[in-house]
């Protein structure tokens, strides 16, 4: 049965879209509630209303208890490395933070469900990614917190709906966005002259919602779509509802972040493989030893490597550079 939703209703959902203060969106909400047809096609969209009313009601108590507002603009970095999702509106940006989490977002039929940056801890094999998902971005319609947030993430997914019909539009919309908030994607040279005032980071485009595109045509329209708008951008098909290629994808984001994993170890004992320290590629031996302990990077004499040392156990100095999978045995 259809919704049939009355301009009036619209209207108050456009209010909540707009609105900038946890009081006007409340309000907001309300009114939706109240002017909705209470019929069965709407049970769904009223329960998560009342739903979305009530989480809004916690942050305003919270609010009251804290007294002060959140930095939206900020979320503490967690795990190997953080990735920030910026999509349109229904791209599905929120369920693929629960699908690739544990997190357990807002999720609804209605735009614009995500309010403030939502972040989640996505696993590939022994470390952890934080993934944060964030308000949707429109024509005329971005958080103003939203730039510093990329900015200061350690990569950007771009998160599209393959089956939306304005697929190209959107892509464009984040792409602008992204010139906005001089984010220059990895995937392609800076230019010389504004490289100093860029900040470059990897930049992957998420074709969401691959379930409804069993063929693979949406997928490659929308390719094509965003290969109009940057050629350069790596593209990866997805489905947040049936979780294809969302392995694929976790593998990705940790190779995207150019980090290695070490493990480390007692003499005589065996390694601690369960939690390795995570490192930048082009580690040494030395910043392994700062990450354990500063003063036993000060009084480093030598270390034993495993792995992709010459031969198992080999002696190396301080300088000697790290590989993802060493094991390293640090002697003071």
């Amino acid at each position: 049965m259809p919704a049939n939703l009355t301009p009036a209703y619209k209207e108050a959902e456009l209010r909540f879209r707009e609105a900038s203060t946890l009081e006007a969106r409340l309000d907001a909400v309300r009114e939706m509630l109240a002017l909705i047809p209470k019929h069965k096609g709407t049970e769904k969209l009223q329960a998560q209303l009342k739903q979305r009313i009530a989480k809004l009601e916690q942050e305003g108590a919270h609010v009251a208890r804290s007294g002060h507002h959140a930095d939206h603009g900020h979320v503490h970095r967690e795990g190997a490395g953080q990735w920030v999702m910026i999509g349109p509106p229904n791209s599905g940006k929120s369920s693929l933070l629960e699908a690739l989490t544990r997190a357990h977002p807002d999720i609804a039929e209605y735009p614009f469900t995500t309010r403030v940056p939502q972040p989640g801890m996505a696993v590939f094999e022994d470390v952890q990614i934080q993934l944060v998902d964030t308000p949707a971005i429109a024509s005329g319609h971005v958080d103003p917190h939203l730039a510093n947030l990329v900015r200061g993430a350690d990569g950007v997914l771009l998160v599209l709906d393959v089956a939306a019909d304005d697929v190209e539009e959107s892509a464009r919309t984040l792409a602008e966005f992204l010139a906005r908030a001089r984010v220059w994607p990895a995937s392609r040279p800076a230019p010389a002259d504004a490289a100093p005032m860029l900040t470059v980071r990897p930049v992957i485009v998420i074709g969401n919602k691959a379930d409804l595109d069993d063929d693979g045509t949406f997928a490659a329209l929308a390719r094509e779509a965003t290969g109009v708008i940057a050629a350069d951008l790596p593209f990866a098909s997805v489905s947040a509802s049936r979780g294809s290629g969302l392995d694929e994808l976790r593998a990705r984001l940790f190779r995207e972040l150019h980090r290695i994993r070490v493990a480390t170890k007692e003499p005589g004992h065996e390694p601690d493989r369960g939690r390795p320290f995570v490192l930048p590629e082009g580690a040494t031996v030395e910043d392994l030893a700062a990450l354990v302990h500063k003063d036993l990077a000060e009084h480093l004499k030598y270390a034993r490597v495993w792995g992709h040392a010459r031969f198992d156990g080999q002696h190396v100095e301080r300088r000697h550079v790290l590989a993802d999978g060493d094991v390293v045995e640090l002697h003071g």
